[in-house]
């Protein structure tokens, strides 16, 4: 992709102040010279000077100044003709206000200085690609009637060695073997985005145009993401324009004013999170931001982003009392500008790369989240279902005895599973802060508490709508996740756990062969409710439907410890019924009750149904059953 390294014309003007820009890497940061030296450029409209400072000139103020853009936009550019590849530098900008006078790390560097230091790196981001037949086929691997089961990474803590971190490549190699082993079709990564503060987990970031460095150079990652597509995976990233730390080299009060963020602490900080929010009514930060998540895409060939935290920038009034926030110009709590930025956001995406995706953590009953700009939607291709996983886990949490108190909590979902297009995230979020591990939150003792795990992630993946799992949860670690070293591995050695991790491969690999379990995920057609309402035996039994013709699945959980014999249920076709799961079975480190592989359907009515299958629920188990003639 040829670079501009200034904006040359009045379009590049145009969008840049309209707030569309989308490629401002292009335009703006460090850009090495085939003639020697390196071209910088810098948005500081406030500041009476900018140089540029490093280690080819001592880190001198006056060695490389920077000169205003004669087109207004208040970017400032130089050619640096000493300064190579691979040394650090930063802009020292001086404000018109206050004397104030600041070193800032260059908001578009791509790459970094390891943590703690702060300063960016000059950096090329040549790169030979070898994903070209995954790049030609992943429009219909992130396809809404495709199967999506996605493993959630946080890279310093997936594995480690010796205590140190992987660094990219070596992640590449051994994420691939798993992630294809366990058969998961996509990876997400928690933020890569350079952050100071490791603890942030990458959601403090600094660095929007840079991976971290902490695990090796924009190379390493781009070799990352090209294995992982090589092996067939697709690669997500976590992405947060939500808001951004405080930190003095950072975008904070960047050239003496409050340029990224509001000047009104009620609209421009963050309570709960102790950050910066964006000012998303001024189209510089919008074109700032849009061009960030289309770099991923564009020249890391990222296959969609997971956008972070949506609802604290829906609403002027997330995490803030009485008095707290400034409404809208209508009187409202909407952010207006936000819902602009967002829907600029996901056009440009959609428009630039049909074939890749974007996915919402939205946690409110906003409306069309997920359906298009052109339908007063907010453009998202996906967005995570947390009304489910809250109630899921809320009645996975209660003993059994008590379930039948709380069936609607399994039920509720279906009542708007359509309205959306839904991913199941079982994500990091819900093992962190005290909130324990997936399976320490199960009741019972241990048997009881695999069962119940085993049991949950079975009806999880005939569910309708796309799956996410964080990392650990496959084998039911049993410790709350903490950045700081390693998943406890060697628990997998151990019946328990290692017959859960099992399950979880085999429920992946019936999901992505089974077109009734993912074709029609975000439509009502594919989905039928069996019985919906025996929650005295906590009993939930439905069908899930294709629309190439295949056959329906049953699927079937029993949410007791008690076994149901000759359960009898309505089923829409004779002949015999194979379970392709039964999370009971003894390979997954259950009991090993269940109906010898398959049962056959009587002319029995039931459910109002003229054919009925007579089965053996095992205590605490999901079954899915196929319907074959013979």
């Amino acid at each position: 992709m040829p670079l501009n390294h200034s904006l040359q014309n009045e379009q590049d003007v145009h969008l840049f102040r309209e707030g569309t820009h989308s490629r401002l890497y292009d335009v703006l940061g460090c850009h090495p010279s085939k003639e020697g030296g390196a071209h910088f450029a810098v948005w500081a409209p406030n500041a009476e000077s900018v140089s540029v400072v490093g280690d080819w000139n001592y880190w001198s103020g006056d060695a490389d100044p920077l000169r205003p853009s004669a087109d207004g936009t208040g970017i400032w550019q130089g050619h640096a003709p000493n300064a190579t590849i691979g040394q650090a530098y930063k802009y020292r900008i001086r404000s018109r206000y206050g004397g104030y006078s600041v070193d800032k790390a260059d908001p578009v560097a791509f790459s970094a200085e390891p943590p703690p230091a702060t300063a960016s790196r000059i950096c090329e981001l040549s790169y030979e690609w070898a994903d070209a037949q995954w790049m030609s086929t992943r429009g219909s691997r992130n396809a809404l009637d495709a199967p999506m089961s996605v493993y959630e990474v946080h890279l310093g803590s997936w594995r480690r060695r010796d205590g140190r971190f992987l660094d990219y490549r070596e992640l590449a190699r051994q994420l691939a073997a798993y992630v294809n082993e366990m058969g998961f079709t996509h990876v997400e990564l928690m933020p890569v985005t350079e952050h100071p503060f490791y603890g942030s987990w990458g959601y403090q970031t600094t660095g929007y145009f840079a991976p971290t460095s902490r695990f090796g150079s924009p190379q390493d990652f781009m070799y990352l993401v090209d294995h992982l597509h090589q092996q067939g995976i697709g690669v997500l990233l976590d992405w947060v324009p939500s808001h951004f730390p405080t930190d003095e080299h950072g975008l904070a009060y960047f050239d003496g004013t409050h340029l990224y963020e509001h000047a009104d602490p009620r609209q421009g900080f963050h309570p709960e999170w102790n950050s910066s929010i964006f000012n998303y009514g001024r189209p510089e930060v919008r074109s700032f931001l849009v061009s960030s998540g289309l770099f991923w895409l564009d020249l890391y060939h990222v296959d969609g982003l997971r956008v972070d935290a949506v609802a604290s920038m829906l609403y002027l009034d997330y995490a803030r009392g009485h008095g707290e926030w400034i409404p809208n110009r209508h009187g409202g709590r909407e952010n207006l500008e936000a819902i602009d930025f967002i829907q600029t956001l996901n056009r440009a995406v959609y428009r630039e790369h049909p074939d890749a995706i974007t996915v919402a953590e939205e946690s409110t009953a906003w409306p069309r989240v997920s359906r298009p700009t052109d339908m007063d939607g907010l453009g998202f291709g996906e967005k995570w279902n947390m009304g489910w996983m809250h109630d899921a886990l809320a009645y996975m949490k209660e003993e059994p005895v008590h379930r039948k108190y709380h069936h609607h909590k399994l039920t509720f979902s279906l009542v708007y599973a359509f309205h959306e297009n839904f991913v199941l995230p079982l994500s990091h979020d819900e093992v962190v802060h005290g909130k324990g591990s997936l399976l320490n939150k199960m009741p019972g003792d241990e048997w009881q508490q695999f069962a119940n795990l085993r049991a949950l992630f079975g009806f999880m993946w005939a569910h309708p709508g796309k799956k996410l799992l964080f990392m650990g949860g496959e084998f039911g670690q049993r410790r709350e996740w903490t950045h700081d070293g390693e998943l406890e591995w060697w628990v997998c050695e151990l019946q328990g756990h290692g017959g859960l991790q099992r399950l979880v491969a085999r429920l992946n690999h019936v999901y992505r062969g089974a077109p009734a379990l993912h074709q029609l995920d975000f439509s009502s057609p594919g989905f039928e409710w069996i019985a919906a309402d025996d929650a005295d035996a906590s009993v939930f039994a439905f069908l899930r439907k294709a629309s190439d013709g295949s056959p329906p699945l049953l699927v079937v959980s029993n949410m007791t410890p008690v076994p149901r014999t000759n359960y009898l249920l309505g089923v829409p076709l004779g002949g015999h019924w194979r379970e392709l799961i039964n999370t009971d079975a003894t390979e997954f480190g259950g009991s090993g009750w269940g109906n010898f592989g398959g049962v056959e359907a009587a002319p029995v009515r039931s459910h109002g149904r003229r054919q009925s299958v007579c089965l053996t629920l095992p205590p605490l188990s999901t079954l899915i059953l196929e319907h074959s003639a013979s």
